[in-house]
């Protein structure tokens, strides 16, 4: 299980701020913090980054990469911004990955900059059309979206379906339908395809006692049927994710197991 580390975000008032004033000791901090609680890849949420996010992109990538030996998750909108990350991202830590494509033509251009830098993608199951009310549609834009990466050049083995996880306040009876398609998504290609869940968005709106309850037992359900990665906060959920490999036997037990 890949957990993609999603503290770096700019939803926080304290990453905004450091990015706004290119603090990178509060980055590093936080991206240091997460690869040493289990985290193979650290996402960079720049938000739509309209103005300098090339240059933002670039800084948080170097920064990241400068403590931590590990891919990047470039995570934004804004095309530009994507590219620049993708130019000076260290690639022999692994390759990055960009968050993301979907069914909507505005975001179809993601595919060629992974085609361009044999990058891996996201391709988020939703377009302009609206939620995807079942997993039955979410695996029909699935489809659509592995046919589109093929247009483009980018090997299936390289794309990341994700389901669209959506706050259970609010939407209770996605829940169940997410677990669904992700069982459904890997069913569509031989070998089975990669999925990813951005997990905190089951708990959005929940209190806070709540929330990583909701996240790890949703997370053990998801890995359960087969979820290849997560983008979750690993300090929260890498002991679930190790236990649960160790009771399916993914991983061989030891008494060390959440040390490994």
């Amino acid at each position: 299980m890949l957990i993609i580390g999603e503290k770096l975000s700019i939803i926080a008032k304290r990453v905004r701020e450091a990015m706004m004033k290119r603090d990178k000791g509060p980055i590093q901090e936080i991206a240091v913090s997460q690869w040493k609680a289990g985290a193979g890849m650290i996402d960079a949420n720049i938000g739509p980054a309209e103005d300098g996010g090339g240059e933002l992109m670039q800084w948080m990538v170097t920064t990241i990469q400068e403590v931590v030996p590990l891919p990047v998750c470039l995570d934004t909108t804004n095309y530009q911004a994507i590219e620049a990350g993708l130019q000076i991202h260290r690639n022999e830590w692994g390759r990055p990955l960009i968050n993301s494509t979907s069914n909507d033509p505005e975001r179809f251009p993601m595919l060629e900059l992974a085609a361009k830098y044999n990058s891996h993608i996201i391709g988020l199951t939703v377009g302009k059309g609206g939620l995807p009310a079942d997993a039955e549609e979410r695996a029909g834009i699935a489809a659509e979206i592995m046919a589109r990466a093929s247009e483009y050049g980018v090997p299936l083995e390289d794309l990341y379906l994700d389901p669209l996880v959506l706050q259970i306040a609010t939407s209770q009876d996605h829940a169940l339908k997410v677990i669904k398609a992700v069982k459904m998504f890997q069913e569509l290609n031989d070998p089975p395809m990669k999925t990813v869940a951005g997990l905190s968005n089951i708990s959005n709106g929940c209190p806070k006692l709540l929330r990583p309850v909701l996240n790890n037992y949703f997370l053990s359900l998801l890995i359960y049927e087969g979820l290849s990665a997560v983008i979750a906060d690993p300090h929260e959920v890498a002991p679930t994710a190790k236990t649960i490999d160790v009771i399916l036997g993914r991983t061989l037990y030891a008494h060390s197991y959440l040390e490994m």
